[in-house]
């Protein structure tokens, strides 16, 4: 495991994830989670990460009701992708739907008012997705890493 660029990744993750306060994303790259539809099949779709705790943890908001969500609830194994002209930051693990009010508040953020009445609209929740193995490459220096996180 190289720490380095496991620090690069983390902090291109923070970019991605809501910036405190602001409640808006830098503006650079692109975050994707992949699921696994009824057929077999991976399904991405483009999502903004509500909180990042390092490479080990993303937090999102969705749709209860949405076709990602019904996904996550038929297989819980998932793919989280964050990158830009600079990185390639993969991310492979579990993802689950959490209805609690404080893991929907910690999912909230202010940019989702347009769709959801707030942090308790009973259509709204929170994704918590795990890493288990990543897949991590920067052009600059051309570091490239892969591993196996361990267990907590």
């Amino acid at each position: 495991m190289n720490q380095e660029i496991i620090a690069k990744a983390e902090a291109a993750i923070a970019k991605r994830a809501l910036v405190p306060n602001e409640g808006s994303c830098a503006n650079e790259g692109y975050c994707t989670v992949t699921t696994i539809d009824e057929n077999g099949y991976p399904t991405s779709s483009t999502i903004t990460a509500s909180k990042a705790d390092g490479i080990r943890r993303l937090v999102f908001g969705s749709t209860l009701n949405s076709d990602r969500v019904n996904r996550i609830k038929k297989c819980n194994r998932a793919c989280v992708c964050i990158n830009s002209d600079e990185y390639h930051v993969s991310l492979v693990g579990t993802i689950e739907i959490l209805t609690d009010p404080q893991s929907k508040q910690d999912a909230w953020y202010d940019w989702l008012k347009e769709y959801y009445s707030g942090a308790d609209d009973p259509d709204f929740c929170a994704l918590h997705f795990t890493t288990e193995r990543y897949n991590l490459y920067f052009i600059d220096g051309e570091m490239e890493d892969s591993g196996t996180l361990p267990k907590e």
